[in-house]
C-alpha cells in the first residue's frame, strides 16, 4: 500500500468515531504529528500527503491550530454522545417541498467524481439538461456551452480547451459542467475522474510542481524512495483539469504540449517517454494566454473559452445566478428564504471585482447572519439594515456609478424575492471550488442551542456566533485564494487597471529574477506605478537622478533589465512617453522588494495562567505583525506544573530554529522552569515574566530582526516600559529640554510616490485622533539609515512602513496590512499605548494598585482589599530591595496563586526526591515557618509542595 493511501484510511477509520461539530470546534481530528508518530512517516511527506488528499476532495481540514483533518464523509449532523437539546428539534415543518424526481440532501452538491453512475447516468439526465444549469447558457454562455460540447465531442478523442476569466467567473463550476456533460454522454469509463491541479500550490517549488503532475522515477531526487505516478497517469482514460496554469513553469509547458502532440510523457528522472496516456485536458487561467503561456504550448490547445465578468453579463442574468445561490442556501437549512428588493440591488452592487465567486461569499454571509436570527421561524427574512457595511455599500455603488443598472433592477424585481427549499434542486448537481465543505448552518444551530443551555442571552449568543460565522468564511476563501478585502481597499485608491498590470509584473520579475519578492509586491508595484503616471500626466517635471541611485543599479544589472521591460510596457499600456529616470527608481524598488531568507529567528513561547490567556496575546500578536515564530501554552488553573512543562518543552522544540527560545510567563513560578527545559532540550531559553500583550509584540518585533540575539532581546525587554516610554522622548534645543514629537516613517524608492500615498491613508486614519500629534514622514530608500539616524534625534518613531523594513527599533507595519484593516489595529494600538503610557517612576501605590486589579481579574476565592496589605509587607521582607517594586509585585502574584489554589485544595505538587533534600535545608525551614505564620492568619494551610516552589523562585530572582 501506498504512502498516500496509509494515511487516508488511518484517517478514515479514526474519522468514524467523530462528529462533525465536535470536529470544527477542534476538539476531535488527526494531526500532522499524529500521522508522523502513529505511520512513522516523515514529517514533510506527511504534510505533504495530508494536503494532497485535502486538494483530492478526501480529507477536509479545520481552520484552526494546529490544523485538523478528517474523512469528507464525516456526518455533520451525528448527534454528541452526550444528549444535547439542538435547534432542530425546535424548528417547525419546511412549507414546501419539491417532487421526488427533484429532492435531494441539503448538502447534495455532488463532489469529484461528479457521479458514480457512469453511464447509466444517461439514463437519468437528457444531454442538454447539463449545461442548461449554467446560467445564460442560451444568452451570454451560448459561445461558451456550444464550445465546450464541441471540446467534449469531437471525434475521435475530443480537443483539449483552455478557459480564460477573471478570478471568481466561474471556471472551476464550468469545467466541472463539462466532465459532467462528458459522463451523460459515455465518453468516460464508469469509474473514471476529473482530476484536479491546481498550479499555483507548488507555483514556487517547480520540481515539486513537476513531480505531482508527472510522477517521479526512484531516486530522481532526495527523498524519492520509490517510483511514483503523478496525476496526468491517475487521468488516464478521464479528465485532468490544471488551473491557473500560468504558473506552470516553461519546462512543464513543453512536457504537456509533447504529450498533447504524441500521447506520452517521461516522468521526472526518465530519459524516454514510455509511458502512454489518453487524458483530456482542460486548463484555466485569469491571465492573458498570448503574455502568460508559451505561444507553442497555447497553439497546442485549439479552444479557448472566455467567460464574462459578473458586470458583463445581463441584468437578468445576475438576478438569476443570486436566485440560484439563494436557493442552495434555502435547500441547506430548509426554510424559505425572503429577501427584500432594496437587499437583493445591495447584494448584486456589492460585487466588484470578485465576480461569481464574490457573489456567492456575499450570499454564504447574509444568509448565515440571518439564520441566526430567525433559527426558530418557518422563514428567514433579509432586509437591508441585516447587510453588513460592506454589502450595504453596494446600493450606493449602483446609484453612484450604474444607475441604468439600477433602473433596470427596479423595473424587473418583485418588491420581496421568495425562494423555498429544494426548488431549483438541480442547482446542486455540478460542484465548484466555493463550495463550504461542512454545513454551516447546523454548526450554528448546535452552538446556538448549547449556548442557550449554558444560560446565555440572544445578544450574547448572536455576538458569539456573528463573530465564528466571520471566521468560518475568513478562513475558507483564504485557503481557496480569494482576497477580495484586501484588493478592495487596495482598489478604492489605485485603478483596477494598475494592479492587473502590476500583477503581471510580479510574474514577469519573478520569471526572470532568481528569487522571491515579498508580499507586498503587488501593493508597492502599484502604488508606485499610479504615482509617477499621475505625475505624468499632470505635467510635472521628471525627477532628478541621483549620482548614488545610478551607481547603485550598476550592481544590479538584471534588475535593471526587467525595469526596462517594464517601463516599455507600461508606455505601450497607456500610449505615453517615460522619463528614463523613472527606469532607475523601478530598477530601485524592485532590489528592495526582494524576499530576504529569514531564518535563525529566536522562537517566542508564551506561557499564562487561564484557558485563552497566552492563546488571545498571541492571536493579537500574529494579527498585528503577520509572524510565524510565536507559540502559546495554555494553563487552566488545575493544570498540574509537570503537564505545563512538557507543554512548553514541545512548544519550545517545535519554534526553536538555533538561535534559542524566550519564554514568556505571567507568574513568577513558571520562571523557574527555563533551566529544566534547556537541561531536557539543549535549546537556549531566557524567561521574561509578567508578561503582557505590549510585552508580546516588542518580543516579537525583535525578534524580526534577523541580527538580534536573544541575550540581546533578553538584555532589551529587561528594562522595555511601553512603547511610548521605550525610548528617550526628550532632546535638546539651545540648552533648553523639549519633548520630542512622534511620527510614523513611510518609506519608498524615492520618498515622493508610494511613501506620499501611504501618508495620506495613514493622515486619514489619524483624523479621528484630534488630540493626538502624530506626523507621517515619507522617506526614500536611498541613504535611508542616514536619513532615520537623523529623524531619531528629533522624533520619537512609533512606528515604519514602506517597500523596506529598516534595522531600527520601532514596530514595523507590512503595507498590505493598509488593505486588509490589520494596520489600522496596530496604529490603534501604538497611539493609545503612547497617550496612556505613563513613563513616571512606578511608585508603591501604583504597585499595590496592579496587584489588586491582578487578584480582581485572576482568583475567585481572594478578597484583595483585605489581602493586599499583608502579602505586600510579607513579600517585601522576602526581597533584598524592598524598593524593586517589581519584584515584589511579581512575588505577591505568586504568592496570591497558592493562596487561591489552597482554599481550592488544588495545590503544586513538587517532585519528591527534590523535595525531600530541599525541605531539610535551613533556607526552607525559616521559610516554612515564616509563611506558616502568615498562612495560618487566613486560617489556611500551605504544604510543603508550595513552600519548595517558593524557594525555587526566591532563589531564580537571586
Amino acid at each position: 500500500m501506498k504512502r498516500i493511501d496509509r494515511i487516508y484510511e488511518y484517517i478514515k477509520i479514526r474519522s468514524q468515531e467523530w462528529t462533525g461539530a465536535a470536529f470544527e470546534q477542534g476538539d476531535e481530528g488527526v494531526t500532522t504529528q499524529d500521522v508522523v508518530m502513529q505511520l512513522d512517516i516523515k514529517r514533510p511527506n506527511a504534510s505533504s500527503d495530508l494536503n494532497e488528499l485535502v486538494r483530492l476532495g478526501k480529507l477536509i481540514k479545520s481552520s484552526g491550530r494546529p490544523v485538523r483533518y478528517a474523512d469528507h464523509s464525516l456526518k455533520w449532523n451525528k448527534q454528541p454522545q452526550k444528549k444535547m437539546h439542538t435547534y432542530k428539534e425546535d424548528q417547525p415543518k419546511p412549507t414546501a417541498r419539491a417532487t421526488s424526481e427533484t429532492r435531494g440532501p441539503a448538502s447534495g452538491i455532488s463532489r469529484v467524481p461528479a457521479t458514480r453512475g457512469g453511464n447509466n447516468a444517461g439514463s437519468r439526465e437528457k444531454n442538454n439538461e447539463v449545461f442548461a444549469n449554467v446560467i445564460g447558457s442560451k444568452d451570454s454562455m451560448r459561445t461558451q456551452v456550444d464550445q465546450a460540447k464541441a471540446a467534449i465531442l469531437y471525434p475521435p478523442k475530443g480537443l483539449s480547451c483552455l478557459i480564460t476569466g477573471p478570478t471568481g467567473s466561474g471556471k472551476t463550476f464550468f469545467v466541472h459542467a463539462m466532465f459532467r456533460f462528458a459522463q451523460v454522454n459515455q465518453v468516460f469509463a464508469a469509474d473514471k475522474e476529473l482530476v484536479v491541479f491546481n498550479c499555483a500550490d507548488y507555483a514556487h517549488n517547480p520540481e515539486l510542481l513537476m513531480a505531482h503532475l508527472f510522477g517521479y522515477r526512484k531516486g530522481a531526487f532526495t527523498g524519492a524512495t520509490e517510483t511514483t505516478d503523478g496525476l496526468i497517469q491517475r487521468a488516464d482514460g478521464g479528465m485532468l483539469f490544471m488551473d491557473e496554469v500560468h504558473r506552470l513553469p516553461p519546462e512543464g509547458q513543453e512536457m504537456i504540449f509533447y504529450l498533447l502532440d504524441h500521447g506520452t510523457y517521461n516522468r521526472l528522472g526518465e530519459t524516454d517517454k514510455a509511458n502512454k496516456v489518453n487524458v483530456r485536458l482542460v486548463c484555466a487561467t485569469t491571465e492573458d494566454p498570448a503574455s502568460s503561456l508559451l505561444q507553442t504550448f497555447v497553439r497546442r490547445i485549439p479552444i479557448v473559452i472566455k467567460l464574462p465578468q459578473f458586470s458583463e453579463r445581463p441584468i437578468a442574468e445576475q438576478v438569476d445566478l443570486l436566485k440560484r445561490m439563494v436557493s442552495i442556501e434555502a435547500n441547506r437549512i430548509q426554510k424559505s428564504i425572503h429577501v427584500k428588493q432594496d437587499a437583493v440591488k445591495a447584494l448584486i452592487g456589492s460585487v466588484t471585482y470578485g465576480n461569481v465567486g464574490q457573489l456567492k461569499s456575499n450570499v454564504q454571509l447574509v444568509c448565515a447572519r440571518a439564520f441566526l436570527n430567525y433559527m426558530n421561524s418557518s422563514e428567514i427574512s433579509i432586509t437591508l439594515d441585516e447587510l453588513t457595511p460592506e454589502i450595504q455599500n453596494g446600493l450606493l455603488n449602483l446609484a453612484n456609478n450604474h444607475r441604468e443598472r439600477l433602473n433596470e433592477l427596479t423595473r424587473m424585481l418583485e418588491p420581496v424575492l421568495k425562494l423555498a427549499p429544494n426548488e431549483e434542486a438541480e442547482s446542486q448537481l455540478i460542484s465548484d471550488s466555493y463550495e463550504l465543505p461542512y454545513n454551516l448552518y447546523e454548526i450554528i444551530g448546535n452552538k446556538a442551542a448549547l449556548l442557550r443551555e449554558e444560560g446565555l442571552d440572544k445578544e450574547s449568543i448572536n455576538h458569539y456566533i456573528t463573530t465564528d460565522i466571520n471566521v468560518h468564511l475568513k478562513s475558507f476563501y483564504r485557503d481557496t485564494g480569494l482576497t477580495f478585502d484586501t484588493e478592495k481597499k487596495l482598489s478604492e485608491i489605485i485603478d483596477q487597471k494598475i494592479i492587473r498590470f502590476a500583477k503581471n509584473m510580479f510574474e514577469y520579475a519573478q520569471d526572470h529574477l532568481d528569487y522571491h519578492f515579498q508580499r507586498n509586491f503587488v501593493y508597492a508595484m502599484s502604488l508606485h506605478i499610479s504615482s509617477f503616471l499621475k505625475r505624468i500626466q499632470l505635467g510635472e517635471n521628471s525627477r532628478t537622478l541621483h549620482a548614488s541611485i545610478k551607481n547603485m543599479v550598476e550592481d544590479y544589472p538584471k534588475e535593471f533589465a526587467v525595469a526596462k521591460w517594464m517601463k516599455q510596457e507600461l508606455q505601450k499600456e497607456y500610449s505615453i512617453s517615460i522619463p528614463e529616470v523613472e527606469t532607475y527608481y523601478l530598477t530601485l524598488l524592485l532590489v528592495s522588494l526582494k524576499q530576504d531568507k529569514v531564518t535563525g529567528r529566536v522562537g517566542v513561547v508564551i506561557a499564562a495562567h487561564g484557558r485563552s490567556t497566552a492563546t488571545s496575546m498571541a492571536e493579537v500578536v500574529t494579527t498585528l505583525l503577520g509572524v510565524d515564530n510565536i507559540r502559546a501554552v495554555d494553563m487552566p488553573l488545575e493544570m498540574k506544573p509537570q503537564v505545563a512543562l512538557e507543554k512548553i518543552i514541545h512548544c519550545v522544540q517545535e519554534i526553536d530554529r538555533g538561535s534559542g527560545v524566550i519564554l514568556l510567563v505571567d507568574m513568577g513560578s513558571l520562571a523557574t522552569f527555563s533551566e529544566k527545559i534547556t537541561e531536557k532540550t539543549g535549546i537556549e531559553v531566557k524567561t521574561i515574566d509578567m508578561v503582557t500583550t505590549p510585552i508580546v509584540l516588542e518580543t516579537v518585533r525583535k525578534t524580526d530582526l534577523v541580527e538580534t540575539t536573544l541575550d540581546e532581546i533578553y538584555r532589551s525587554l529587561q528594562s522595555f516600559r511601553g512603547y511610548a516610554g521605550s525610548s528617550v522622548t526628550t532632546r535638546e534645543e539651545n540648552g533648553h529640554t523639549l519633548k520630542r514629537k512622534k511620527a510614523i516613517i513611510a518609506i519608498c524608492a524615492s520618498g515622493e510616490g508610494t511613501a506620499q500615498k501611504m501618508k495620506e491613508i495613514i493622515d486619514k486614519h489619524l483624523e479621528k485622533y484630534f488630540d493626538v500629534e502624530i506626523e507621517v514622514l515619507p522617506i526614500s530608500v536611498i541613504e535611508m539609515d542616514e536619513q532615520l539616524a537623523n529623524l531619531q534625534q528629533e522624533y520619537e518613531i512609533l512606528a515604519t512602513t514602506g517597500i523596506v523594513k529598516p534595522k531600527i527599533d520601532a514596530v514595523y507595519i507590512p503595507m498590505e496590512h493598509f488593505f486588509n484593516g490589520d494596520a489600522e489595529k496596530v496604529l490603534d494600538y501604538l497611539v493609545e499605548e503612547a497617550e496612556s503610557y505613563d513613563d513616571s517612576e512606578l511608585t508603591l501605590e501604583k504597585a499595590k494598585q496592579i496587584c489588586v486589579e491582578y487578584m480582581t481579574q485572576s482568583f475567585t476565592f481572594l478578597n484583595p482589599q483585605k489581602l493586599i496589605d499583608p502579602l505586600w509587607k510579607f513579600s517585601s521582607s522576602l526581597i533584598k530591595n524592598e524598593e524593586n517594586y517589581s519584584q515584589v509585585i511579581n512575588l505577591l502574584m505568586h504568592l496570591a496563586g497558592m493562596f487561591e489554589r489552597s482554599l481550592r485544595q488544588d495545590t503544586l505538587v513538587a517532585p519528591q526526591e527534590e523535595l525531600e533534600l530541599t525541605e531539610r535545608t535551613e533556607t526552607f525551614k525559616q521559610l516554612e515557618q515564616s509563611l506558616n505564620l502568615l498562612s495560618r492568619t487566613f486560617q489556611i494551610e500551605m504544604p510543603k509542595d508550595e513552600v519548595y516552589y517558593l524557594q525555587q523562585l526566591l532563589a531564580y530572582q537571586e
